[in-house]
């Protein structure tokens, strides 16, 4: 699943293409808001709010998310479209563009003044305007949940996903079983989520170890079985959610984390 940054720089690509444009064309495939036609209506902007995008077209919002499958694409008009034409879910056009959304797994349209009824659970967008202080205090809020299950959780920080889950629980040397509440600075560790995810969200390329090279771009995340990058012991390889259905994998170095 898309992470925070990358869906950042979705919306910012669109944003530069199709915002401030009018729609000449609108085609919603889902069959709850298929009749809905935004056609002849300004896109004010799009923006992402964690790993959610939002369209501002007239007094609407497309709210869409893209799970596990989806993307939005962009065409010039008369360009052959890179996945099947059944997976569209939704297509804006404007007079130059085409944007495709893919397999989303989310695609509803509300008037933006009711946008607080689909997003507004999230807790403070790390890429967006963002208040450390509810940050800290909502991660804080339950100190037995573990800290990679606190991450995860986007009613706390909107946009971590297990990517910055398993590698800021290496950079902060926490195990990912160890309860939020031991953290014993939490403010650090919402400043070093919101650090990683604003410097890799300009970039297809994600590191969170300063190096690009593949195998050395993550500490942990993917590298079960392999040496510590910086400790040399093997890296762990689990599974850890609130529930057996939110189960997600986990990466961590026995030694540099406790």
């Amino acid at each position: 699943m898309p992470e925070g940054d990358t869906v950042w720089l979705t919306a910012d690509n669109l944003n530069k293409a199709i915002g401030g444009q009018v729609l000449t064309a609108c085609d919603v495939r889902v069959p709850a808001f298929a009749t809905v036609d935004l056609t002849g209506e300004t896109v004010h902007d799009v923006e992402s709010r964690g790993k959610h995008l939002l369209h501002h077209v007239g007094d609407m919002t497309i709210h869409t998310h893209l799970k596990m499958e989806g993307s939005w694409h962009l065409y010039r008009h008369g360009t052959p479209w890179r996945r099947p034409a059944h997976q569209a879910r939704i297509i804006l056009t404007t007079a130059d563009w085409v944007t495709v959304g893919f397999s989303l797994g989310i695609t509803e349209i509300v008037p933006t003044a009711d946008e607080d009824s689909v997003v507004g659970y999230l807790g403070p967008d790390l890429l967006g305007e963002f208040d450390a202080t509810e940050a800290i205090a909502r991660l804080s809020a339950d100190p037995s949940v573990p800290s990679f299950v606190a991450l995860l959780d986007q009613r706390n920080l909107a946009g971590i996903g297990n990517v910055y889950a398993n590698e800021l629980c290496f950079l902060r040397g926490m195990l990912p079983t160890r309860p939020i509440g031991e953290d014993p600075d939490v403010a650090a560790t919402v400043a070093l989520a919101r650090k990683l995810l604003a410097a890799n969200r300009g970039r297809v390329d994600r590191s969170t170890t300063g190096d690009l090279r593949s195998g050395r771009n993550a500490w942990v995340y993917g590298r079960g079985g392999k040496p510590c990058l910086r400790c040399g012991t093997r890296i762990r390889r689990g599974k850890l959610g609130a529930t057996v259905l939110t189960e997600r994998d986990t990466f961590w170095c026995p030694r540099c984390q406790t």
